[in-house]
């Protein structure tokens, strides 16, 4: 639009100039009247482009103020999209620690599973065992007067009787119980026996209970004799 103004402006020079050429050789009120038409012209263009500079320069502030409010938005979005980043990096840490703690949990729930099937299993194997015990006592309670009793702390008490002649009510006794080894572990012995520890470690090597028992009895048979 301003140059279109200075276009204009310039034609209108022109124009003035041609007819203040062709007015030299008419009368001087004519040029003076010429002279004045162009003042005029040229004031009333004056005004309008010092109007139009204005609405230019207001337009370039609006402009300039927009680009700086552009610029002040850009800032703030870019600093919510390093904040979004930054939560998703923290979302991201959360999940992997997550996944750890989750593996953790798996392992802890299949060793606790296989911890108590081995447990299961050994007392599988000691009621098994037991049930034998029980099952002999029955048979050497009626040949060998042999009574056992469960006791206190998961032990057998083995009771003889009729091991001395003279009293044969008396009893002769020891209890029985497995360690942490799952082996055989003989205590409480009356009276003491000194070849008991020999009794106990060959029945943990051989698992023949049978004969252990047997020796045992034999053993106290012959503290009455001695």
């Amino acid at each position: 639009m301003l140059e279109e103004e200075l276009a204009l402006f310039e034609k209108s020079i022109n124009e003035f100039g041609d007819k203040f050429r062709s007015g030299l050789s008419d009368n001087p009120s004519q040029v003076l009247g010429l002279r004045d038409a162009f003042k005029d012209s040229i004031r009333a263009l004056s005004e309008k482009l010092s109007l139009k500079l204005k609405k230019e320069e207001r337009m370039v502030e609006t402009f300039l103020e927009y680009q700086n409010q552009l610029c002040k938005q850009n800032k703030l979005i870019q600093e919510k999209k390093d904040n979004l980043l930054k939560m998703i990096d923290e979302v991201k840490d959360k999940k992997q620690e997550l996944e750890v703690l989750t593996a953790n949990i798996q392992d802890l729930k299949e060793e606790y599973s296989r911890k108590k099937e081995t447990i299961s299993t050994a007392n599988k194997a000691n009621e098994e065992r037991l049930k034998r015990l029980q099952k002999s006592a029955d048979m050497y309670r009626d040949c060998l007067g042999l009574e056992i009793r469960k006791i206190h702390g998961d032990k057998l008490q083995f009771i003889f009787t009729s091991i001395d002649p003279k009293n044969p009510e008396s009893p002769y006794m020891f209890s029985l119980s497995l360690n942490e080894a799952r082996d055989y572990e003989v205590s409480d012995c009356s009276p003491h026996l000194e070849c008991l520890a020999e009794f106990q470690e060959k029945v943990r090597k051989t698992n023949n209970f049978s004969a252990f028992l047997a020796n045992v009895r034999k053993a106290f048979i012959a503290t009455v004799y001695n």
